[in-house]
């Protein structure tokens, strides 16, 4: 997936290859700049017209590939098979609009044939669900407070129950304890609802709270994909997630100073040769800049680089999002 300007061609995604089962969570972790959220742009076909371009693979939506379908076959899929949660509620929300109307439009674009007493009392245990009382319908965003309205931003997100629900960095800006709320709240619904969740974070936290399989993502690549019980007790990891580690406080240790992983990631409008993560890997070597590594895998966890001590997969996956 590329973005494509007068001024230079942006390789935002390079080759990344996961799957999602029903009511399963796939968290997606990585620095600021790492591809992420460019990743759920192209699952919901939402990249800016005529500059983020899909270049290649496939996106399959329960066996579907909608890459190939149309804007108005789009349109269709949007809120009614995936979803998405997007950064900002304070964005997401329109200001003139009572919250109840913006959660009953989902409704009256996907379920035609409901009347407006059903509409209404969808709208109802949809507020109610996410633990705000349904008189509260008719009150606009600045009337609530931040965690709130994101409640609100999931509310129409999944009024129509969707099958994937794509969340961008949710909890970002709320309170520690809203944020828990939050979380709580999303994993209660997917387990009622059996939503598959694919949760985009830079918090380990969140990650370990929440999801049951995580991709590491690195310059518009997955360097490493596992369980949550991989990342966080596996016995190898890529030098890219070992430095993720690095850069958390550990409670249990006793050090004045964090480890930051040193440098910078690469222009991403130059794709490298070989490895993406060379230039700041401590284990680098000459053959790192030339050649891309393989995929080494261990029990389904799979890590991108020529010196884990996994066995060479036999495979690679398509790219796929089911």
């Amino acid at each position: 997936m590329e973005y494509r300007t007068d001024d230079a061609t942006v390789y935002a995604v390079n080759g990344v290859s996961f799957n999602v089962g029903k009511g399963e969570s796939l968290g997606l972790i990585g620095e600021t700049g790492a591809g992420k959220t460019s990743i759920a742009l192209s699952i919901m076909r939402l990249l800016p017209d005529r500059i983020g371009v899909i270049t290649g693979g496939k996106i399959l939506l329960d066996g579907t590939d909608i890459t190939a379908a149309g804007e108005s076959a789009m349109c269709d899929i949007r809120g009614e098979k995936v979803s998405m949660i997007f950064q900002d509620p304070m964005t997401s929300l329109n200001p003139v609009m009572e919250v109840g109307d913006q959660i009953e439009e989902v409704l009256l674009l996907h379920r035609p044939e409901m009347t407006v007493e059903q509409r209404r009392k969808k709208t109802d245990e949809i507020l109610e669900m996410i633990g705000i009382p349904a008189e509260r319908k008719h009150e606009y965003p600045h009337q609530f407070s931040g965690g709130m309205k994101q409640r609100i931003v999931i509310a129409i997100a999944l009024a129509c129950e969707p099958m994937l629900l794509l969340a961008d960095e949710p909890t970002t800006a709320l309170d520690v304890t809203i944020q828990a709320q939050v979380l709580e709240m999303m994993n209660g619904l997917k387990e009622k609802l059996g939503t598959s969740i694919v949760l985009i974070t830079h918090d380990f936290g969140v990650v370990a709270q929440t999801c049951d399989r995580v991709a590491v993502i690195y310059a518009g690549e997955v360097v490493e994909i596992g369980t949550a019980y991989d990342l966080f007790e596996g016995e190898d990891h890529h030098p890219y997630t070992q430095g993720l580690f690095g850069s958390i406080p550990n409670m249990n240790v006793d050090e004045e100073r964090l480890h930051p992983i040193e440098g910078l990631m690469p222009d991403p409008t130059i794709l490298a040769k070989g490895c993406s993560f060379a230039d700041r890997c401590p284990y680098a070597q000459e053959v790192c800049f030339r050649e891309k590594p393989h995929c080494r895998e261990k029990n389904g966890h799979r890590v991108f680089c020529r010196f884990s001590k996994y066995p060479e997969a036999d495979r690679e996956e398509d790219v796929e999002y089911e």
